[in-house]
């Protein structure tokens, strides 16, 4: 035997053995890291999953078959009109108000579809960073300085980290695109209007199924969220409707799904989860069992979902492992993160940046984390600095960025965010610290 040939393999049995031989299990830190990782990844299953993901995910299998490459590329493509293309990506977060790991479908739909890597990488970055209520909370909690501060370096961010992706590899992004021209686009099938409204009513029960609850009791916001899941339903009630009279369903399919949701919501008030999982089976089964573009849908959704979930549920249970939930603590003992984000250093800038792009922050879940960490000693620049890299970037997103677009793409663009949150930090820091 050659074992020349022979010693990555052997390596990586021994590095194997010498984890597990002095793994320190039974020591409180460790243990209680891992409850904290299993804990996080089955609270992420039950709030994000069903609720954020699995529309994501249908979402992106209907762009991969409803939206042409053509329009795609006319509007975000290499050759696009600039301003139009990031224009549109740099202000798309204040209406999916998503997480980091919920945009990735999205994101990898049209990044698919012929979107240029410039407005695909802002829409990227801002899907997360641009929520309404998330820069309301902020200006609420943590001040209006602090708001405004979020507001606008989000989108100042997008647009640069977009433009800087895109000058970085405009040579490969070139030849991407004029391969994909050269390919012919398929006949419409529909008018564009009929399409707008079809993904406009996925896009409502996406947004208002994760509609969060304000801080305030009163208010447009809260009136929203008490009929939430009204306003989810009258969405997936006119998305039936459309799949009837525009994409050639059997009406008694959606029928057949519309009815046991419907009487499921009644059953289980308390559990709006229940019929609202039940109505994504039912759409499921419809898509599967058809050979056209029903079937091409499902084809693409599950394609997204086999790529994407496994990779997002195993990186959150590394984020849980390291640094726990918020509130609690994972192997990094939370006082190491805010004895080293005091001040407006370069340092305590940097380390909350990266501190940042690798939690894994719900949406909204940020503003406490900061609470706390400010009334701990933080610097208002490394809080802005968090706030910028933080909702945008998480290791479960990292390791699915890798797969969709390669590891130098998803390391430079990981770099340029968290150079340009340090950067920002110790500017806000310096004015307003």
């Amino acid at each position: 035997m050659e074992w020349t040939k022979e010693w990555k393999s052997l390596t990586v049995i021994v590095a194997a053995f010498l984890v597990s031989f002095y793994l320190p299990v039974g020591k409180p830190r460790f243990d209680n890291a891992v409850m904290e990782s299993l804990q996080l990844v089955k609270w992420y299953a039950q709030e994000h999953v069903l609720l954020c993901l699995i529309p994501a995910f249908f979402v992106a299998g209907a762009i991969g078959v409803f939206v042409s490459q053509a329009s795609v590329m006319r509007y975000l493509g290499a050759k696009a009109n600039k301003v139009l293309a990031y224009g549109v990506a740099s202000v798309s977060g204040t209406i999916l108000a998503v997480c980091s790991c919920t945009v990735l479908p999205l994101f990898a739909g049209i990044y698919r579809m012929g979107a240029g890597l410039g407005p695909a990488t802002a829409f990227l970055y801002s899907g997360p960073a641009i929520n309404v209520l998330a820069i309301f909370l902020t200006a609420r909690i943590l001040g209006l300085e602090m708001g405004m501060a979020r507001a606008v370096g989000a989108v100042v961010f997008s647009v640069i980290v977009g433009l800087l992706m895109h000058l970085i590899y405009r040579k490969e992004e070139t030849a991407r695109v004029e391969a994909q021209m050269a390919e012919p686009d398929p006949p419409a099938t529909r008018p564009l209007w009929q399409t707008v409204l079809y993904f406009a009513s996925m896009i409502a029960v996406l947004v208002f199924a994760n509609w969060g609850k304000s801080a305030e009791p009163v208010g447009v916001w809260n009136t929203v969220y008490e009929i939430k899941w009204y306003l989810t339903g009258l969405s997936a009630l006119a998305l039936g409707l459309m799949l009837i009279a525009w994409f050639s369903v059997a009406w008694w399919k959606i029928a057949a799904t519309a009815i046991p949701v419907a009487i499921l919501s009644l059953l289980f008030r308390e559990y709006p989860l229940i019929p609202f999982a039940a109505g994504f089976v039912g759409l499921s089964i419809i898509t599967s069992t058809d050979d056209g573009e029903m079937g091409s849908w499902f084809e693409q959704t599950w394609g997204f979902a086999k790529q994407i979930l496994p990779l997002l549920l195993f990186g959150v249970l590394i984020a849980g492992l390291l640094l726990g939930r918020p509130g609690q603590e994972g192997i990094i003992p939370s006082e190491w993160i805010s004895r080293s984000v005091g001040g407006n250093s370069l340092w305590a800038n940097l380390f909350a940046s990266v501190a940042g792009a690798f939690m894994y922050f719900a949406t909204l879940t940020e503003i406490p984390i900061l609470q706390g960490l400010l009334g701990s000693g933080m610097g208002k620049g490394p809080a802005l600095a968090l706030l910028l890299a933080g909702p945008a970037l998480s290791l479960p997103s990292m390791l699915v960025l890798r797969s969709i677009m390669g590891l130098r793409k998803t390391v430079v663009f990981v770099t340029i965010t968290v150079v340009m949150a340090t950067i920002t930090g110790m500017i806000y820091g310096a004015v307003w610290g």
